[in-house]
């Protein structure tokens, strides 16, 4: 079982390298030992309900209960946004890696908390009163994340997940439908509420529900592409000089970055990035991007920054892939992507509670490359 599983891990690396006309450096140390350590992180969080930390309205002494009753899918890994990518992650393992001895364990996770029952109280949960912006974009976009994953699982529990999630799904995605045209403006912060990082999320999960005929796929997606270009067609000269602040795990430039290229032409996205980012140099070298130092992986704000690492590696890999594959950009990009890449992974140590309840996701979503394929 354990040789099939190195192989299965080896087999992916080679497609997905062999499927771009990029080349990204090889994450290190994606063994099966990495998978499972990766995995276990999700494991032992989804079913631990305390510490807790919600995001809850309350209306009247009624709504005073525990996060298992308030809600009963995505109560675990301290707060929902945190269990709904600890699901995501599950999936994702199960799915690249089914010959793992740790796929068996998060198969019945997913099948423990993704039933008609208990997203039916999410639901619920969500059209309650005062819960308009509830998880409003991080964890929503979170939730269609899964919900792409699962559809795209050809597997018959995954798709029985997938039905059960559909309900959420459908409400994460109207809620998303509502918000947009009156968004006026993107958010530019390095944490929860960007929108840039979610709305990269939003749009590969319309693209793939496009393809499954499901309902509002193929409005969102166009709302999104013409939001991305409302919003940032004409914006120049990012400063990187200015990140990361303090408690960022996301990059507010490279993540607008990313998202940009998945609605423009490579030549034209070519000459974007070009006004965007001109201080990317034509040179091998990563100094343009410095790591960022984490001081204290106790403290749940500052280890943010690992998350950043691990989130400016998948950004700086994506932005790769939206460009022309004779651009001179591309060495300096792959260099400052490789450095983040293992500063990142070095950091998902699961020491800390207070980075091991959602820095595993952050890890597989780079190592297994979601944002750039399948």
């Amino acid at each position: 079982m354990r040789a099939a599983a190195s192989t299965v891990c080896a087999a992916l690396l080679l497609a997905s390298s062999a499927a771009r006309s990029w080349t990204a450096e090889p994450s290190p140390g994606l063994d099966l030992a990495t998978v499972e350590r990766f995995a276990q992180l999700a494991l032992d969080c989804v079913g631990r309900e305390y510490p807790n930390k919600i995001a809850h309205v309350l209306q009247s002494d009624a709504d005073v209960a525990p996060p298992r009753e308030l809600t009963p899918a995505f109560s675990g890994c301290f707060d929902w946004h945190s269990s709904v990518h600890g699901h995501w992650l599950l999936a994702r393992i199960a799915r690249m890696f089914p010959d793992a001895p740790v796929a068996h364990a998060a198969r019945a996770a997913l099948a423990a908390d993704l039933t008609p029952e208990k997203i039916g109280r999410e639901v619920a949960y969500l059209r309650g009163p005062g819960r308009a912006s509830f998880e409003r974009p991080y964890g929503l976009a979170w939730l269609l994340q899964l919900a792409a994953e699962l559809r795209e699982w050809d597997d018959p529990d995954a798709q029985r997940w997938a039905a059960a999630l559909a309900p959420l799904e459908a409400e994460a995605a109207a809620r998303f439908a509502t918000w947009l045209p009156k968004l006026r403006y993107p958010i530019r912060v390095g944490e929860h509420d960007q929108t840039a990082f979610a709305l990269g999320l939003v749009l590969d999960w319309a693209r793939t529900a496009q393809a499954a005929g499901v309902t509002r796929a193929d409005s969102l997606a166009t709302l999104v592409e013409s939001k991305v270009r409302a919003f940032h067609s004409n914006d120049r000269g990012c400063n990187l000089a200015f990140e990361p602040s303090g408690q960022d795990f996301l990059s507010p430039c490279l993540g607008e970055a990313d998202l940009v290229r998945r609605v423009l032409a490579p030549d034209e996205f070519a000459t974007w990035l070009r006004d965007f980012l001109p201080g990317i140099p034509t040179q091998a070298t990563a100094a343009w991007l410095p790591v960022a130092e984490v001081t204290d992986r106790a403290d749940p704000k500052l280890a943010h920054l690992d998350g950043l690492n691990l989130s400016r590696a998948w950004m700086l890999d994506g932005i790769a892939s939206g460009l022309p594959a004779n651009d001179a950009r591309l060495a300096a990009i792959r260099a400052a992507a490789a450095a983040h890449r293992r500063a990142g992974l070095d950091g998902v140590t699961g020491e800390h509670y207070e980075g091991g309840h959602w820095l595993g996701s952050f890890a597989v979503y780079l190592v297994t490359q979601r944002g750039i394929g399948p």
